[in-house]
């Protein structure tokens, strides 16, 4: 897997990404760090691939070549988080390679979903959120979504984003515009359209796996 490292200005924090794979990103104090952390979280990360219909391409996935080390942000070092644009983000991509990541996108908001529906309303108490709960959660994901959305020349409404037909219509939105701009050989405002797939990605599943880890459904015996 092919692996870059965003490293932050005052080394803080590293940043482990996977420019190959949309949302699978994880930030550690060092860099040896971030990259294992990184490969921990690829068992989580095949139910996308799965989804996205890229099993088979993800099942073969073993181990990390680090290709680039790139400078971050004040905002990676604060928060571990991936907050500038590598090379590859940079990178012109073919409209099969947009494609691809596309779907790698939209396969993460379908395992968002099916998450969300299965935990349990109230999640497991603990220092990350403050002690919110599922709703909450989902609100969070999905208001920040909207943040980055003007860059697409979409504006709604949160209320929209949380009936059924005003999500799918939203996705759909999003989608649609980051293929017009991806034609028209434009970036989404300041930010190049790989690194808000892979934004939105990473968001998704930070906080999809945030339920998880916190779901208090009662176990089979």
């Amino acid at each position: 897997m092919r692996v870059a490292l965003e490293v932050g200005p005052r080394g803080k924090r590293v940043v482990a990404v996977a420019p190959d794979w949309p949302g699978l990103s994880r930030g550690a104090k060092d860099a040896a760090s971030a990259v294992e952390r990184l490969l921990t979280y690829i068992p989580r990360y095949a139910p996308v691939a799965a989804l996205a219909g890229m099993a088979e391409e993800f099942a073969v996935v073993d181990g990390a070549e680090v290709v680039e080390e790139y400078a971050g942000t004040g905002s990676t070092d604060f928060w571990g988080i991936s907050f500038a644009f590598s090379s590859s983000d940079n990178a012109a991509v073919a409209p099969q390679e947009l494609e691809r990541e596309l779907a790698l996108l939209q396969a993460a908001w379908a395992y968002f979903d099916l998450v969300r529906a299965r935990v349990s309303p109230e999640m497991k108490r603990g220092p990350r959120g403050g002690g919110r709960d599922r709703d909450h959660i989902v609100r969070h994901t999905l208001a920040a979504e909207l943040d980055w959305s003007p860059k697409l020349g979409i504006r709604q409404p949160l209320e929209t984003l949380l009936t059924d037909e005003g999500l799918r219509e939203h996705r759909a939105a999003y989608v649609a515009a980051i293929r017009t701009l991806h034609a028209e050989g434009k970036p989404a405002r300041t930010w190049p359209l790989r690194y808000l797939i892979r934004h939105t990605a990473f968001h998704t599943l930070d906080h999809t796996w945030e339920m998880e880890d916190k779901d208090l459904t009662p176990k089979p015996a």
